[in-house]
């Protein structure tokens, strides 16, 4: 009897031990939850307020709409779990069908409208802000509903993949490991989407995103298929006879749990804190440290993204050190102080002048993160298995659903509230898309003017200048419709009753926009006449028609400029009106907007090509200022962002010293538990 304990407990140990082609497939599911995950809550609204203009209130908004559907979703999508028995187990089939759906609505959400020729089906710039807020909305519930298919059924696969404790934990870290490592890029891809190749000349960040979103597609639809194809599922023909359940019993026995609760009341406020550094603090290295500069301020945000995922890889192997000598509870508390000085440490390291102090507490809130979302995980497995020893089931589907939820529900109720105080810091996001879109307008017709410096007209550049201006004239052709379009539907807007005095619908705008649409009608003639002669099998001067092209290319992206430098001087100078705290800085951003207005004014298209490109360029360098927001509006950024993750990380501490569920318990545990099998394995029947 006793040898045969003795290889009982050797083959069991052999079965709870992970080998490392299960650990890698297993692990390399944490890109959905770890990576995109983060991608959406953290990019959607910073893109949304910086890039398109939109609301922060309304963004934080609707960011938590799709976690209230996830408080249906995630425990509709556990209790399915839990009950599916197929020939491919009860998991496996849903990180197919979820990878393949997440990769698909993460394209998507990104390709949200916009642009002239859509603003100009819209009657009023708020009719036109609200479609995009609806596409972003459905968007999000598309992709998060897509994650939670794939995330419920991994999660809770990783928890019966093993018995032992410490197995578990070493599991859930080498998804967080993996999720990291793939992280590394992540953080790169605000400034990716920053650069040309991806949002052409005259883009910005949000239309890069478009093409970024393409290649994550690319990346993730094959590895669905392949940790699909690996991993098994060694519980399966145990579970697979379970009597199935109903979908309100296994609610009651998770919200029973005293530990499970306790555990997701900690989780719940270090989302809201791991979200509210995220959030605010994309806006701090762009609008404090570089002063608007998105490009310096993406690329301190990559920097600290790869050394936030360096650390997240590497806080893997002391976790693992950590953890089985102190306890899970206790390295959670330690996690969760690291924390702490971590966040009060930003009181000095957020400093212009030394900008890459910042990297001090991105290390340790890294290695706190890691810490909290792997012993998370792992936690929950262990109090599943308290709960087979209690009920003789096994649900693991559902605990892991109400865990992710709270994770998620902390996420979206940070986002909201972060939404209203970026609202209150009086934080300009209109001025932000305004000074993008003049820059953009400046950079697109350099662009296109470039290739036309030092042109002298010799055969060989004639023929290969026609090539070139046949294709900008087509281009110019098309803008120009577009935006006449746009300028037409601009004209026709009734005046909006609107509290805060925007200056769009004043009579002086609507001089300059009859002004810039009858440019534009007469410039579309031109355009038309030059275009067909220019097509003609063999252009008779063709030199004359490529000098004659060159203004009218640049015309076209002048009258724009025109238009959004008026724009841009009208939002400020109604802006220092309603604001008396801002009012000093809104006063001096007005008058320098003034002098760049009344030098694009002064722009010639029919002037030599260098003289014009010399004059963008130094018109762009003082643009870029431009973005710069008040000092009220910084000082409160820094206050919150640095104030509120404290507050919720000491909280948190609140609850986990109330955790219960001790290593020594969980091993006790994994005892009864494997005592009963081998009980049930020799035909004796099991105790009530």
């Amino acid at each position: 009897m006793k040898g045969r304990d003795k290889s009982t407990l050797t083959a069991a140990g052999r079965n709870d031990h992970i080998s490392f082609g299960q650990l890698a497939a297993y692990s390399a599911g944490g890109i959905i939850p770890i990576a995109l995950f983060n991608i959406a809550g953290q990019l959607v609204g910073l893109m949304g307020n910086i890039s398109l203009g939109l609301s922060a209130f309304w963004l934080g908004l609707i960011m938590i709409i799709p976690r209230l559907w996830d408080a249906f979703s995630d425990p509709i999508v556990g209790h399915l779990s839990d009950n599916t028995r197929s020939r491919w187990g009860r998991r496996r089939p849903y990180l197919l069908i979820g990878g393949i759906a997440v990769a698909v609505f993460f394209v998507v959400m990104w390709w949200i409208p916009k642009g002239e020729a859509v603003h100009a089906l819209f009657p009023s710039d708020a009719g036109f802000q609200r479609f995009q807020l609806v596409y972003i909305l459905f968007g999000l519930l598309l992709f998060f509903t897509a994650t939670t298919v794939f995330e419920i059924p991994h999660g809770a696969l990783g928890m019966e993949m093993t018995t032992d404790p410490h197995e578990r934990t070493r599991l859930f870290s080498g998804k967080s490991f993996i999720g990291n490592l793939f992280a590394m890029s992540t953080p790169w891809l605000f400034a990716l989407a920053n650069t040309e190749a991806f949002r052409g000349p005259g883009g910005n960040e949000a239309d890069g995103m478009r093409y970024v979103s393409l290649l994550i597609a690319a990346v993730l639809i094959p590895l669905s298929f392949w940790w699909t194809a690996k991993l098994r599922e060694p519980r399966f023909v145990k579970v697979a006879k379970q009597e199935k359940t109903h979908f309100w019993t296994d609610m009651k026995i998770v919200g029973t749990n005293k530990n499970f609760i306790y555990l997701v009341m900690t989780i719940f406020t270090l989302a809201m804190g791991f979200n509210f550094v995220n959030l605010l603090g994309s806006y701090i290295p762009i609008f404090y440290i570089f002063g608007g500069d998105k490009i310096a301020g993406a690329r301190l945000l990559g920097i600290n993204g790869t050394i936030w995922a360096i650390t997240g890889v590497l806080a893997v192997f002391p976790l693992n050190w950590i953890s089985p000598k102190l306890g899970k509870r206790n390295t959670l508390i330690i996690a969760m102080v690291l924390m702490c000085v971590a966040q009060l440490s930003k009181i000095v390291c957020y400093n212009p002048e030394h900008p890459y102090l910042v990297l001090i507490p991105t290390i340790m809130l890294s290695a706190g993160m890691l810490f909290f979302f792997t012993l998370g995980s792992s936690m929950v497995g262990d109090i599943c298995d308290e709960d087979e020893l209690r009920t003789g089931r096994r649900s693991e589907g559902s605990y892991y659903s109400i865990y992710w939820w709270f994770i998620k529900l902390g996420t979206a109720f940070a986002s909201f509230v972060a939404g209203i105080l970026i609202t209150l810091t009086l934080f300009d996001q209109t001025q932000v898309t305004k000074v993008d879109s003049l820059q953009g307008s400046i950079r697109d017709m350099q662009s296109k003017i470039q290739y036309w410096q030092g042109y002298e007209g010799s055969g060989d550049a004639t023929a290969d200048g026609l090539r070139t201006v046949r294709l900008q004239t087509a281009e110019a052709l098309k803008e120009s419709r577009d935006y006449k379009a746009y300028l037409d539907n601009e004209i026709a807007k009734k005046p909006e009753k609107k509290k805060s005095g925007r200056a769009e619908n004043d009579a002086g705008r609507k001089d300059v926009l009859s002004n810039a649409s009858t440019v534009t009608s007469s410039l579309l003639r031109e355009l038309e006449a030059v275009d067909r002669s220019l097509n003609q099998p063999v252009p008779a001067q063709a030199d004359s028609l490529l000098r004659a092209a060159i203004p009218l290319i640049m015309q076209s992206g002048l009258t724009k400029a025109r238009i959004y430098s008026y724009d841009l001087l009208a939002h400020l100078q109604a802006r220092t009106k309603q604001h008396e705290k801002s009012r000093e800085h809104t006063t001096r951003l007005t008058q320098n907007i003034s002098v760049i207005n009344n030098r694009v004014n002064a722009l010639s298209p029919g002037s030599a090509p260098d003289m014009l490109y010399n004059e963008l360029a130094a018109i762009e360098k003082d643009i870029e200022p431009l973005k710069k927001q008040s000092p009220y509006t910084l000082l409160m950024m820094r206050v919150v962002e640095i104030g509120l993750p404290t507050l919720l990380s000491l909280l948190a501490l609140f609850f986990a010293v109330r955790y219960t569920l001790t290593e020594k318990r969980s091993f006790e545990i994994k005892e009864l538990l494997g005592q009963r099998n081998r009980e049930n394995n020799d035909g004796t029947v099991q105790p009530g």
